[in-house]
């Protein structure tokens, strides 16, 4: 009986070697002799992300970050093909070329989401980053109108208050005021201009907020464990949520904000006195009164959407922004000195005068090219097609892209590709105040019309905060004895080091901040 069993076992096995070989060999000739490596776990995969570097098994989760554009420049050609054999065999193809990749962005029939990567991120409801098709038309409908000119002005008029609050009640009269890590500064920031901006709730820094009847954790603290910890929701399924503290902690965070999120809209419904606001709230509840299919789900899954992606992704930018300008004392003072020529008498910059911040906007932008937010951007083939791509010689190649391809916008190998951007390891926000910089090379938000519908949102808030900032403080790492001897590339390297998470993470940034 054994015999027999083991007998079976070895022809199942035998048999799905088989098929993984002609799906493989299938896989090989359809890339022709372009450039391709192998591994058994694809990155979509859970294992794929959990598990390190390991040549022929996984990528790791880093290995976009860390390798950048190198495995194209050793390729010879700006996109790479990597053959994976778990969940199931498929290719997928990574871009650098940026006229490839305009054309996968601006051809969404072609070239479509592939929406299921992004369900884990429908905890509260479909959204606009989790859909397709009229699905998504519906959502970027009622989503639009929240992201007007209108909104815009009070992005900048509370990041200004919420700035000044951090001078005068926080900073005071100190002279020097020693960070141990920049995101303890910037992720309250962030989540307090989108309280106001995105719910009308305005939290100062001296607001101790507590925890409101019939909750056990407050709405601050809930969007921030819910926003630090999301893979882990992602990973772990539900039964095994209550396992250790620190998942039920993130179980708690999820129900907390599901909960604080209702609250919000149904009092702003039911409100008898209806106040104009111009809040992202506000928008999208207006938006959508004339839509009835537009559910309270839909409303919770597009607002945790924006949360997340307002409170993360621009208090890791700001992060990195600043850790920047403090390696690069003399790109600081170009910007210090710009800002001041705006704002020589001393006063407040206003939302009218954003477009006159040029130095701010290229910091910024710099920023984003050196340190992207999302590291790839998916797309699938819906056809039968194909891509022209390049390389630094300028020859041209026409790669066969059949249908069910999985493609992935290299964001950051698109950031350092030398073909578009000289020295690209160097920080230089000059860079962007050229007039012909290359603009289809610079993805952070995406691009083609499911490029990032809060970009906006995203800058006035940042240029707002950078201008002030700089204002009024010098921007130093923090000396500590224990790297006194180290040379500047090992201090750069310390303080740049990141990690992955929803957006790439500043694992530790020491500052100092000096009064001017």
């Amino acid at each position: 009986m054994l015999a027999k069993l083991l007998i079976l076992i070895a022809s199942v096995v035998s048999l799905y070697v088989v098929q993984k070989y002609v799906e493989f060999s299938r896989m090989v000739k359809s890339l022709k002799s372009h450039s391709r490596y192998t591994t058994v776990f694809s990155q979509r995969s859970i294992m794929g992300n959990l598990l390190p570097k390991i040549p022929g098994i996984s990528r790791g989760r880093l290995a976009t970050w860390l390798e950048k554009h190198n495995p194209y420049a050793k390729a010879g050609w700006d996109a790479t093909a990597n053959i994976t054999i778990v969940p199931r065999t498929s290719v997928t193809l990574s871009l650098v070329d940026a006229a490839a990749i305009k054309e996968v962005t601006a051809s969404r029939a072609r070239f479509p989401k592939p929406v299921k990567q992004y369900k884990v991120l429908s905890f509260f409801g479909d959204n606009i980053v989790a859909s397709e098709g009229d699905d998504w038309k519906r959502y970027r409908k009622i989503a639009a109108p929240a992201f007007s000119d209108r909104n815009n002005k009070l992005i900048w008029d509370e990041t200004v208050r919420i700035i000044l609050d951090l001078f005068d009640n926080v900073w005071g009269s100190q002279e020097s005021i020693v960070i141990d890590h920049a995101l303890d500064i910037t992720l309250p920031i962030a989540l307090f201009v989108l309280g106001a901006a995105a719910f009308g709730r305005r939290i100062s820094w001296k607001d101790d907020e507590g925890i409101p009847p019939n909750h056990q954790m407050s709405f601050k603290d809930a969007i921030h464990e819910v926003s630090m910890n999301c893979f882990i929701k992602v990973i772990f399924p539900n039964w095994a949520m209550g396992l250790t503290e620190h998942t039920r902690r993130v179980r708690l965070a999820f129900e907390e904000l599901d909960s604080h999120m209702l609250e919000i809209i149904s009092k702003r419904r039911n409100a008898e006195k209806k106040e104009e606001r111009h809040d992202l709230l506000s928008s999208l509840l207006d938006a959508s009164a004339d839509d009835p299919s537009f559910t309270d789900r839909d409303l919770t899954g597009n607002i945790f959407i924006f949360l997340v992606a307002g409170h993360e992704t621009t208090a890791h930018t700001l992060c990195f922004t600043f850790a920047m300008l403090a390696l690069y004392p003399d790109q600081q003072e170009i910007l210090y000195q710009h800002i001041k020529s705006i704002l020589a008498d001393g006063r407040l910059p206003t939302y009218e005068e954003m477009p006159l911040f040029t130095h701010s906007m290229a910091v910024f932008n710099e920023t984003l090219r050196m340190f992207p937010p999302v590291n790839g951007i998916p797309k699938y083939s819906a056809e039968d097609t194909s891509l022209t791509v390049g390389n630094a010689a300028g020859d041209k190649l026409v790669l066969p892209v059949p249908r069910g391809t999985h493609i992935v916008i290299n964001t950051v190998g698109l950031h350092y590709n030398p073909r578009y951007w000289k020295d690209p390891e160097e920080f230089r926000p000059s860079r962007f105040l050229e007039p012909d910089w290359p603009r289809d090379a610079f993805v952070p938000f995406s691009a083609g019309p499911r490029a990032c519908i809060g970009r906006k949102f995203f800058e006035t808030e940042g240029i707002a905060i950078l201008t002030m900032i700089i204002s009024r403080y010098k921007i130093e790492i923090k000396e500590e004895p224990q790297f006194a001897s180290e040379t500047f590339e090992q201090r750069k390297a310390r303080v740049l080091a990141a990690k992955p998470g929803l957006t790439i993470t500043p694992i530790r940034v020491p500052l100092v901040f000096k009064r001017r």
